[in-house]
């Protein structure tokens, strides 16, 4: 495997590293749920070989409930190996590609404590962008058929990362992940999902006006809740 190759001059200052995709992931069927919907795509399993990828995600996935997820915003869902080893020994059960709900098992990097705006190059072509932590919800604790499965994933703080498409492609196991750019305000998904401050607040908000990220609507929505809790 090759290192990861951060673009020359930009923000990335971290070790080289090394980093794959363990598992394409992408709906196997759609399972009945109480929920709101009445049926969830939740249920992801590997694929073979390679899949395209378009700004609303994988090639033949789906989302039941368009009001909470997908869009380009959270178009892949990437959880990596290393939290999934450690859900396996908390549960005393495997933790196979999918069983998040995750498009993409990686390797080698922690989507969890990925920055907000950094980007990786996948494979030859595919370039995608953190944008936001996986908020879990009730569909998630009935796929995982754990008790207070939404408190201990919530507290456990390894949510994975939802990536934007920058550069469209196809992306299959196996391929190399590039760490291509990390915005230097720092702030990551595991730390604005667990413990957000009006630092971070503020750092993510310098970082969206001077262009060096995109944040989605849903941040601005955030920042207020934040001020008002906080008494700002």
């Amino acid at each position: 495997m090759r290192a990861l190759n951060p673009v020359p001059g930009r923000a990335y200052t971290g070790a080289m590293e090394t980093a794959s995709v363990l598992a394409v992931c992408r709906v196997h069927q759609l399972l009945e749920d109480p929920g709101s919907v009445g049926v969830t795509a939740i249920d992801k399993r590997p694929v073979d070989g390679p899949v395209r990828v378009h700004k609303l995600g994988l090639r033949g996935d789906v989302q039941a409930s368009r009001m909470d997820h997908g869009g380009e915003d959270q178009a892949l869902y990437a959880y990596s190996q290393d939290d999934a080893d450690y859900w396996a020994g908390e549960l005393g059960r495997e933790m196979p590609p999918g069983i998040f709900g995750e498009n993409l098992r990686i390797s080698g990097l922690s989507a969890s404590n990925a920055v907000i705006g950094e980007r990786w190059k996948i494979g030859l072509d595919v370039e995608v962008e953190v944008t936001s932590p996986r908020v879990p919800c009730a569909t998630f604790q009935r796929r995982m058929g754990e008790p207070h499965w939404v408190k201990r994933f919530t507290e456990a703080g390894k949510v994975g990362t939802y990536l934007r498409v920058v550069r469209t492609g196809s992306i299959e196991a196996g391929d190399h992940i590039h760490r291509i750019f990390v915005p230097v305000h720092g702030v990551t998904v595991a730390k604005w999902f667990t413990d957000p401050t009006l630092e971070d607040m503020e750092a993510l908000r310098d970082a969206d006006a001077d262009g060096e990220i995109r944040l989605q609507p849903e941040y601005h929505e955030r920042f207020e809740r934040l001020q008002r809790q906080l008494g700002v």
